[in-house]
C-alpha cells in the first residue's frame, strides 16, 4: 500500500498482534525501534535482506519507517538533510561493498557538516563456507569499515547478534554526542538470517540521559568575560550553530549585550538576523573584503566553531587587515580530527581555545547578567542610521536572466508564508540572504560534493513536513543531474517541496577556473566553454522532473515570465505538491 503521507507509512499486511522475535535480524529491529529514529532511508539489497524482512514483518515498518531510495547517495542525503533541520540522526541502509562505495561522496558531506546519522551497512557470509558462488564473493570485503573509516567517527563489524545489538546501541549514542558524525556498523548477513534459539538482551537504550554536548569550564569563562570587558571592539564569528530559537535569541543577546559586530558566512546556515544592525556586511562563502576590515579592526575576536577559522584569518591578511586583537576560539571540532581528512583546517593562532560546544558557551557567557543590558558601549563606528533600501527589483537592464533577479522573484512569490532556503547555488550573493530565523536557510554540505542537493532537500522536506514553511532548494544544473533521480522519493512519500533550478548550461565554477587559467597563461579566454558547457543536446530538466512526479512547466528563459512562474511553484508547494522550475540564468552571474 502506497503512503499518500509520511506519516502514514506503507502498512504490511497480516502484521498485527504480538509477534515474537524469531531470527537474529529481529532482535536488531526491535532495538532500533526503540532508539528515537523515525525513518531509515535505504535502497534495497541482499546483504540485509534479513533486516529488511524484520522491518516489514516484526516491526511493520514503524519507527523506523522505510523510504525507498533510487541511489545511495541520496539515502545518506536525504538523512543529511533531515539532520541538519532537526539536529537528530537519521537511520540509512546500505547494500554490501557496492552500496557503501556509491554512498562515500555523500558520506563524507555528512563528515564535513558535523551532523548526525546511524548508516547501516551489511556483508556477504564472512564465513567462507556460507558464500554462494560468485555474487557473495565480489559483495564480501575483509574490513568494510575502512572503505569510509577516515571520515565517520566510529564504525564495527560485529560478529554475533549480541555484539550487534551492543554495536547499534553504542553507535547512536557516540553519533549524537557533540562533535556529531556519521556512524557505521556492518551486519553480516549470516547473522541477520539465523534462528534464535533463545531471546538476547536487547540493550536498555532509554534510560541513556547523557548530555550530548558540554560546556565550557568555569576558569575558560571568567577568561573570556574578563577578555570581552576590557575590549572596545569585539567581533563574533558565528559559525556552526544549532537551529533551536532559544540558542539564535541568546545569540542576539550576547551580541547586543557587548555591542559585538557579528560575522557569519553561507557555508552553515542562518545563525544571526542578517539585518541586524550588528551584522554589518553579508554573509558570503569566502570572506567578503568589507569583513576583512572588521576582523583587522577588533581588538578581540570571539570564534564560535567558526569553519576555518586559520583560513578566514590568513584571507583577512591578504585584504591588508591582519588580525591584531585577542582570539578566543570555542569548538568541540578538535575531537574528530584525524590525518587522513584535512577539513580541520590550519592552526588557530588563539589566547585562548576553549573545547564546548558553542552554544552552551554563549549561554554562559549570558549567565553573569542581564542579558538585554548592555554592560558598555562599544567603539565601533555607529552603523549608518538610513532605512534599507527596499527589496531589489527584476532588473530590466541586461539580456537574460541574472541570479539577483532570480532571488528578487522568489523573495516576491514566497511572501506571505514561512520558507527554508534548503541549498543555494555558488552564484548566489549573500545580500540576496535574508535570514530572521535559524530556519530560513541550511546552509552547505559540507565537503562541496556535487550532487547532493537534490538528496538533501528531500530531506528537509521531510523533516519540515506540518511545519508550514516551503521547504526551498535553489540547485544549480550540475547538481541537480548528478543526483536529480533523489527527487523521485519526494514525490512518492508526498512531501512538498519547491526546487528551483538556476540553469547555465555548464559547470561555471570551472569555466571561472579556466579564465583564470587563461589570463595566467595569456592564452585565448574564449575557448574556456571547452570541456565545461551542458548543452547539444540542452537536458530537458522540466520533462525529466515530471517523469519523477513533480509538477514543471517549460523552462524559464524571459525575465518578465519568471514572477509568474515561480508563483504557480510555490502555490503547487502550498497545496501539497512537489514543483520544479527550470531557469536559464546568464552565465556570467
Amino acid at each position: 500500500m502506497r503512503a499518500d503521507k509520511p506519516g502514514i507509512p506503507e502498512k504490511p499486511e497480516g502484521v498485527d498482534g504480538d509477534i515474537p522475535i524469531e531470527w537474529g535480524s529481529d532482535a536488531l529491529a526491535e532495538l532500533l525501534s526503540r532508539l528515537d529514529l523515525r525513518y531509515l532511508a535505504l535502497v534495497p539489497g541482499s546483504s540485509y535482506r534479513g533486516l529488511h524482512d524484520s522491518l516489514v514483518n516484526y516491526t511493520g515498518n514503524r519507527d523506523p519507517r522505510m523510504l525507498v531510495c533510487l541511489h545511495e547517495e541520496h539515502a545518506v542525503a536525504i538523512a543529511h538533510g533531515y539532520a541538519k533541520v532537526t539536529g537528530r540522526p537519521m537511520a540509512v541502509a546500505l547494500h554490501s561493498n557496492v552500496g557503501l562505495m556509491h554512498a562515500t561522496m555523500a558520506i563524507y558531506n555528512a563528515w564535513c557538516d558535523r551532523v548526525p546519522m546511524l548508516i547501516v551497512g551489511a556483508t556477504g557470509p564472512v564465513d567462507a563456507a556460507r558464500r554462494r558462488p560468485w555474487i557473495d564473493w565480489i559483495h564480501t570485503s575483509a574490513d568494510q569499515g575502512a572503505l569510509i573509516r577516515p571520515y565517520v567517527k566510529w564504525d564495527d563489524q560485529p560478529g554475533s547478534v549480541e555484539a550487534a545489538l551492543d554495536s547499534l546501541a553504542q553507535a547512536y549514542s557516540i553519533t549524537r554526542a557533540a562533535p556529531s558524525a556519521p556512524v557505521y556498523v556492518c551486519l553480516d548477513v549470516s547473522l541477520q538470517e539465523q534462528p534464535l534459539p533463545a531471546l538476547p538482551a536487547i540493550p536498555d537504550v532509554r534510560r541513556d540521559r547523557s548530555p550530548r554536548s558540554h560546556g565550557p569550564d568555569a576558569a575558560a569563562v571568567r577568561t573570556t568575560l574578563e577578555f570581552l570587558g576590557q575590549a572596545r571592539r569585539p567581533l563574533f564569528l558565528f559559525g556552526r550553530a544549532s537551529r533551536d530559537e532559544r540558542d539564535w535569541d541568546r545569540r542576539v543577546a550576547l551580541a547586543e549585550r557587548y555591542g559585538a559586530l557579528v560575522l557569519s558566512d553561507l557555508k552553515n546556515g542562518a545563525v544571526f538576523p542578517t539585518a541586524h544592525p550588528l551584522h554589518p556586511n553579508p554573509p558570503g562563502i569566502f570572506l567578503p573584503a568589507a569583513s576583512a576590515g572588521l576582523i583587522g579592526a577588533a581588538d578581540l575576536i570571539l570564534s564560535l566553531d567558526w569553519t576555518d577559522l586559520a583560513g578566514t584569518l590568513s584571507a583577512a591578511a591578504g585584504h591588508g587587515h591582519p588580525a591584531a586583537g585577542r582570539l578566543v576560539s570555542c569548538t568541540s571540532d578538535s575531537a574528530l580530527r584525524n590525518g587522513w581528512s584535512k577539513d580541520s583546517f590550519g592552526r588557530d593562532p588563539v589566547d585562548l581555545s576553549v573545547p564546548a560546544d558553542p552554544d552552551l558557551m554563549v549561554r554562559a557567557l549570558l549567565e553573569p547578567g542581564d542579558p538585554f543590558k548592555p554592560v558598555k558601549p562599544a567603539e565601533w563606528p555607529a552603523a549608518d542610521a538610513t532605512p534599507p533600501p527596499p527589496a531589489r527589483e527584476i532588473r530590466e537592464t541586461a539580456d537574460g536572466i541574472g541570479m539577483h533577479d532570480l532571488a528578487a522573484a522568489l523573495r516576491d512569490a514566497l511572501a506571505g508564508s514561512p520558507a527554508c532556503l534548503v541549498r543555494l547555488p555558488l552564484g548566489w550573493h549573500g545580500a540576496d540572504l535574508e535570514a530572521s530565523h535559524p530556519l530560513d536557510f541550511l546552509g552547505m554540505d559540507g565537503g562541496a560534493g556535487i550532487g547532493s542537493g537534490p538528496g538533501m532537500a528531500v530531506g528537509a522536506a521531510l523533516a519540515l513536513e506540518g511545519t508550514g514553511r516551503v521547504p526551498v532548494a535553489v540547485l544549480g544544473d550540475g547538481d541537480l543531474l548528478m543526483g536529480g533521480t533523489a527527487l523521485w522519493t519526494a514525490a512518492h512519500y508526498r512531501l512538498p517541496l519547491l526546487v528551483v533550478v538556476a540553469n547555465n548550461a555548464s559547470f561555471h565554477n570551472d569555466v571561472v577556473h579556466a579564465e583564470r587559467m587563461a589570463g595566467q597563461r595569456r592564452r585565448p579566454a574564449r575557448n574556456t566553454w571547452i570541456g565545461q558547457a551542458i548543452a547539444d543536446p540542452d537536458p530537458d530538466l522540466p520533462a525529466f522532473a515530471r517523469s519523477l512526479g513533480f509538477h514543471a512547466a517549460g523552462q524559464v528563459r524571459d525575465r518578465s515570465a519568471l514572477p509568474a512562474a515561480l508563483a504557480a511553484a510555490v502555490a503547487a508547494v502550498r497545496s501539497g505538491q512537489c514543483a520544479l522550475v527550470d531557469v536559464r540564468i546568464r552565465p556570467d552571474d
